[in-house]
């Protein structure tokens, strides 16, 4: 087996500022592995750092170097094969970086699989739904606003501070409803309730994302039972477990399901669909992944998830590749 390592540095040509981060410049991270002559390609698009419990794009590396690709050498040693794609979740340890390190050797596996068999993905996940788009903006900086064609939901970056009239009077130009997103800042219920009050005055509101920190599943539903649209959580998905505790709580109505912060992909089609069963509304988050990652999780997507995602093309405007083989 060889598997060779690429790191690409991309700049974002509308960049949006969040609460504790600016997405200007991104990295995508690529492996190809290939066995018996035939090679597959997977994709993750780590944080630069560490943020809100999700691991940086180091971290990712050396994972995959010290924990996850031993794993698929020992497999493939032991067996004489390369491992399904299905049984790479396993390999996740409790590390931050694991879940990222995993979803990128799963879909190299998925993606080898498929041409070894000339299948197509559809033929394994069909399209039951043409699943809407959603784009992102902020309100947290004077950059150009940049919005998918024909976007069904606008997610709006926010923090603990007072939105500007500035930046109001541009959200009011906005054709599309909004979801306000805190990214785990929000002080206390006054201050987002205060928020969720300027901002529907000028917008069409259909939900409050993440105002608090992960796991704080308590504080959430709370804040849930005095809003009059819904409470979504994003950061705070990361496991089938998680989706229990909010449900358990009824502290959201709506969830974010990030393929590489849960493990990959065969993860995330679990939880949307457990999420549904549950009466809960997933949609399909993103990392900022280049054509190729978007590609796979519209597929995913089209496939179980009919609520607003993350699918669009994202903008770049230079882009270099390290590459490592291994």
């Amino acid at each position: 087996m060889n598997a060779t390592l690429w790191r690409q540095d991309t700049k974002v040509r509308f960049p949006v500022s969040a609460a504790q981060q600016r997405h200007d410049v991104r990295s995508r991270l690529y492996l190809c592995v290939e066995h018996d002559g035939v090679a597959g390609y997977g994709e993750s698009a780590p944080q630069p750092s560490e943020l809100n419990g999700d691991a940086g794009i180091l971290d990712v590396i050396e994972e995959l170097r010290i924990f996850v690709l031993p794993q698929l050498r020992h497999i493939l040693t032991r067996e004489g094969t390369a491992p399904s794609w299905t049984r790479v979740a396993r390999f996740a340890g409790a590390r931050a970086a694991s879940q990222p390190a995993v979803a990128l050797v799963e879909m190299a596996l998925l993606d080898r699989e498929l041409r070894a068999a000339s299948r197509a993905l559809t033929s394994l996940w069909p399209p039951q739904y043409d699943t809407p788009l959603q784009s992102t903006v902020s309100l947290l900086d004077d950059d150009e606003w940049s919005l998918a064609p024909q976007v069904a939901r606008v997610r709006v970056k926010t923090s603990s501070a007072r939105p500007s009239d500035v930046a109001l009077r541009r959200l009011a130009t906005l054709n599309a409803p909004v979801l306000l997103d805190f990214n785990c800042r929000g002080e206390s219920d006054a201050h987002v309730l205060e928020q969720v009050r300027m901002v529907s005055a000028v917008a069409e509101l259909v939900g409050v994302e993440q105002p608090y920190a992960v796991g704080n599943v308590v504080d959430a539903a709370r804040l849930a039972e005095q809003l009059r649209v819904p409470l979504s959580i994003d950061e705070g998905v990361r496991s089938r477990r998680d989706v229990a505790q909010i449900v358990r709580y009824h502290a959201a109505e709506i969830i974010c399901v990030k393929p590489a912060r849960v493990g990959g992909l065969a993860n995330a089609r679990t939880i949307i669909g457990e999420a549904r069963d549950a009466g809960l509304r997933p949609y399909l988050g993103g990392f900022f992944e280049s054509p190729f990652g978007r590609a796979v999780n519209t597929q995913l997507a089209n496939h179980c998830v009919d609520e607003p995602s993350d699918l669009s093309p994202v903008a770049v405007v230079l882009e270099g590749a390290d590459r490592e083989s291994d």
